[in-house]
């Protein structure tokens, strides 16, 4: 693979890459803040979240972005240059909510864990995926996952793929019509999988948090290519840029210990890979 070029250096946590009307929109969870940046690296701050620490996003069909807000458990909008309350999932979700993804229908797919942070001991398999749909109306359409974290959806809203954490694998769904889940199977054998996207051959690419590498695996569950960052955390993943051929993989020097105690820095580089993106995001 050809080497990485980084684009932007000395942030705190970067998570939730979106690649959005030419710019790559995530957060800094630590700042607490939605940013987005250029493939040149021009940096825009756009907004501040005060009172909770923002981790996964969306981008819905108008172009607002959604903000997900990980222990007051609610869906901000973006939109006019200021955050608005788009669902509050409080009373649906039984823990911490982390990542999510919104597919091209506005539909919003939601990783609940099952238990507040930081994670107890002998958690078990209790994360769960809520789905909000574009009239606010939420459901549990998936259970039994293992710490559930980053969610990418097919470009045809036939597949649904979820990283699960604790589980060391990708959980692989069939999409009904009204959004419903049911899974297919699980995919590959990944360390501590953070983030993830799809490109169009249907591999996912995975941020492997201790393995300190991106991970291409396929749709049978084999390794196709790794992208390392030695000695920091992989922590997430998109494919953006003119033909979606740029991956952006958001890392950070810090480890378990050092995030307890608020230490870490955080980047983003970039490379060009051989097979473009597909889907959300």
């Amino acid at each position: 693979m050809p080497s990485l070029t980084t684009i932007l250096d000395g942030g705190r946590y970067f998570e939730g890459p979106r690649w959005h009307r030419g710019r790559l929109w995530f957060v800094d969870c630590m700042a607490r803040t939605l940013l987005s940046i250029s493939p040149s690296g021009d940096l825009q701050e756009h907004a501040g979240v005060t009172d909770d620490t923002p981790c996964g996003l969306g981008v819905l069909p108008d172009g607002d972005i959604v903000v997900l807000t990980m222990f007051k458990k609610r869906l901000l909008r973006f939109s006019d240059g200021g955050l608005t309350l788009y669902a509050d999932l409080s009373e649906v979700a039984t823990g911490t909510i982390d990542d999510m993804i919104v597919d091209g229908q506005g539909r919003a797919y939601v990783g609940d864990l099952g238990f507040n942070l930081p994670p107890p001991e002998g958690r078990g398999a209790v994360g769960r995926i809520i789905l909000v749909m574009p009239d606010g109306n939420a459901r549990v359409v998936a259970d039994g996952l293992r710490f559930p974290n980053g969610i990418a959806v097919s470009s045809d809203h036939r597949r649904l793929v979820v990283a699960e954490m604790d589980g060391a694998t990708l959980a692989d769904y069939d999409i009904a019509p009204d959004g419903g889940l049911s899974l297919r199977g699980r995919l590959g054998s990944v360390n501590e999988p953070d983030g993830i996207c799809l490109d169009r051959d249907g591999a996912v690419w995975v941020a492997s948090f201790t393995e300190d590498a991106f991970v291409r695996i396929d749709r049978n569950g084999v390794e196709r290519a790794r992208i390392t960052v030695p000695g920091r955390r992989a922590l997430a993943c998109a494919l953006g840029g003119t033909e979606r051929s740029t991956l952006f993989c958001l890392n950070a020097e810090t480890s378990y210990e050092e995030l307890r105690k608020g230490k870490s820095v955080s980047r983003i580089d970039v490379v060009e890979v051989d097979t473009p993106g597909d889907g959300y995001p």
